[in-house]
């Protein structure tokens, strides 16, 4: 009888065990030299992305836990033309209906909620092209110490958070940044360390906060759009030159600092705006319906 029991709770055990075992995985790229110019393909449908700065010398480094896997990621690469093109993709064969997406949004409370987490690593010494995707989970990106030339990020509804927590400034000029999510939440802080001319932030559903601690180097334009939502937008001190045109809608509240001033047709510009700056930033922000709070 003894000899049974132990026998059943060795099989519970392992049974659980198995229920919850992890797989770990490691993609890297060794090759240092024959490119100038790293191009990052990365596309996973489930997970918590951590994407920064890594002390290995790879290029591309990344790192997985893998729970409940029902296929492996795919992941290679090649160099052609001075260009080291990367790419990671992990796909789900039993595709997650809408359903199962806003269940994952509105109950997830944490990491675990999303079974896989995803750490990717880049290094300062090579310069970067970055293409994300992202289905459900969460995705935070910290660019401190990273020369970046362009950044797109895509989500169904995965919340992204962009940060220089080092604040160090992207030592090259950046083209374009653009976020655009379906349904989550975007957190941009030290946007002015970006050194990007393009700035384009679109959520379908879901809030955009922005944020300038610093006056921006160069001359930028930067697009905010929200169908449903909202949208809070921290401004640099008004020694920067800037214009705010906003467009909103009846079913938009709009509060706007007071040390603004207002040139009509819903524009705004600070101070020591001057149309001709060489570093004036030009913001359109439009949001259909929500509110949209700038100070």
């Amino acid at each position: 009888m003894l000899n049974k029991l132990c026998l059943i709770i060795c099989l519970v055990f392992g049974f659980r065990l198995e229920s919850n075992s992890q797989i770990i995985k490691e993609f890297k790229v060794e090759e240092r030299n024959g490119f100038n110019l790293v191009h990052l393909d990365f596309n996973v449908y489930k997970g918590i992305s951590e994407i920064q700065r890594s002390q290995a010398e790879n290029p591309i480094l990344i790192q997985c836990d893998l729970s409940k896997v029902n296929i492996l990621p795919s992941f290679h690469h090649q160099t052609a033309n001075g260009v080291l093109t990367t790419h990671l993709t992990h796909r789900n064969v039993e595709s997650e209906n809408l359903g199962k997406s806003l269940s994952y949004k509105l109950f997830s409370n944490s990491n675990d909620d999303f079974d896989h987490k995803w750490n990717v690593g880049l290094n300062s010494n090579f310069l970067y092209d970055l293409n994300f995707n992202f289905g459900i989970g969460k995705a935070n990106f910290d660019f401190s110490h990273l020369p970046i030339s362009n950044c797109k990020v895509n989500s169904t509804s995965a919340d992204v958070a962009l940060n220089y927590s080092k604040k160090m400034a992207n030592s090259v000029k950046m083209d374009t940044l653009l976020v655009k999510i379906n349904m989550g939440n975007l957190d941009a802080s030290h946007l002015n360390f970006t050194n990007a001319k393009e700035m384009i932030f679109e959520a379908n559903y879901g809030a955009l906060n922005l944020s300038f601690s610093d006056k921006m180097p160069e001359a930028c334009n930067i697009i905010a759009t929200v169908g449903a939502g909202k949208i809070d937008l921290k401004l640099p001190d008004e020694s920067q030159p800037f214009i705010i045109k906003l467009k909103s809608t009846a079913m938009c509240r709009t509060n706007v600092s007071k040390s603004l001033k207002d040139i009509g047709n819903k524009t705004y510009v600070s101070k020591s705006y001057k149309e001709d700056a060489e570093n004036l930033m030009t913001f359109v922000i439009d949001v259909s319906v929500g509110s949209v709070t700038i100070k």
